[in-house]
């Protein structure tokens, strides 16, 4: 019987090398927990308890706005087209944008009335247009977030009310935050908006760094007496983006303090730079049974890399994969990873493709691969000489 030989997780070093072992510039915070990532590179700056389910006040909102624009995005819904307030959305207490009973109500007018006045009343007039109901509507937030891949977050209204079962983690949080950046472009403008007028009432966006002239243009900011004051924010400098969140402090103004802190430290004390274009080839991997030996890879979109300020060129990048991987291999096929490993941070992954494609061997290939392997697993096999 013939055994395949397996090289389990063969490992070659393409780019830069040479680890640094001086850890990044460390930073703590009063946060309960908080995370900071350069989402130019995925690079996680700084992390704290960012898997635990905590109650996260109005930042659940993001969830609440995901399953709007999903609808937006999926034709199910229009921003011209009108939801009416019911009893339970207009008595509704905490932030509110002051929808009255009766009232049929623009889709993005509630939009901007979820992000910029916080309003539960708004938040439960888009649950119960989309879903018939607030409980209906949270349980598919909840199915939804799974779905997504967001493993800590179960929902029990579309507001932020505290309840026992409605939580969400760090990450998801941070995950939610780059998802509305990223795939509701058309959306996000909403974010930045400092004030919005409904019914002769002014009311300005609840996030502090939006007026503080540091690149910020969003998220949104949660408080309830449980959760304490959170903010969920992101900003922008050239072509860099940071996305943090922090929970839990004790006062609006420590939130706005710790907010700014943070924001500044990213962008001070860490640089990114490229160091792989798209298509660039960054190594290769053996091939078994095929037509060639090895096959080049090569990373689908520029690789970015963050590390703290002056060590860029300290970064440990290499390429890894289970191999040989087998013939046929098609071009494009993703089969190996990029792993970036900087200076006192953890390792980011990048998919890397097939930048050629493969063929399955002839005869003498499949013989050569029965003979190497009949070798390999022979105990009376002699050894090789020099």
């Amino acid at each position: 019987m013939i055994r395949r030989r397996c090289l389990a997780a063969a490992v070659t070093t393409a780019v830069i090398a040479g680890l640094a072992t001086l850890p990044a510039n460390a930073l703590d915070t009063a946060a309960r927990s908080a995370m900071v990532v350069d989402m130019s590179s995925g690079a996680v700056l700084l992390e704290k308890n960012v898997d635990a389910p905590l109650p996260p006040a109005s930042m659940s909102k993001l969830m609440t706005l995901n399953m709007v624009f999903e609808a937006l995005q999926q034709g199910r819904l229009s921003l011209d087209e009108k939801f009416r307030v019911s009893v339970k959305a207009w008595k509704l207490g905490g932030s509110k944008m002051f929808v009255r009973e009766g009232d049929r109500m623009r889709i993005e007018v509630l939009i901007r009335g979820v992000i910029i006045h916080s309003g539960n009343d708004a938040c439960v007039v888009l649950a119960e247009g989309l879903a018939g109901s607030e409980d209906a509507f949270a349980k598919r937030m909840t199915d939804r977030a799974l779905e997504l891949g967001m493993k800590n977050s179960t929902f029990a209204n579309a507001t932020g009310w505290p309840h026992p079962k409605h939580r969400m983690s760090a990450r998801d949080l941070i995950f939610l935050s780059q998802r509305m950046i990223e795939e509701f472009p058309e959306y996000y403008h909403y974010f930045a908006e400092t004030d919005f007028t409904w019914d002769k009432v002014k009311q300005n966006n609840r996030n502090p760094l939006l007026y503080l002239d540091i690149g910020a243009d969003g998220l949104k900011t949660g408080h309830t007496e449980e959760a304490g004051y959170g903010l969920v924010g992101s900003a922008i400098r050239g072509d860099r983006r940071i996305a943090f969140i922090i929970s839990s402090l004790d006062s609006p103004k420590s939130r706005s303090v710790e907010s700014e802190r943070l924001i500044t430290w990213a962008f001070r004390e860490f640089k990114t730079g490229k160091i792989a274009n798209a298509g660039q080839i960054v190594g290769e991997a053996e091939v078994w049974i095929g037509d060639a030996d090895t096959v080049p890879l090569a990373p689908k979109d520029d690789v970015i890399a963050t590390a703290p300020f002056g060590k860029l060129d300290k970064m440990k990048v290499t390429v890894r994969y289970d191999g040989p991987i087998e013939a046929p291999i098609a071009l494009g096929q993703p089969i190996a990873e990029l792993i970036v490993e900087s200076p006192g941070l953890p390792a980011v992954s990048t998919p890397l493709v097939a930048a050629a494609a493969v063929e399955r061997g002839g005869l003498i290939s499949r013989v050569t691969a029965a003979v190497t392997t009949l070798t390999a697993s022979d105990p009376a096999a002699p050894e090789p000489t020099e």
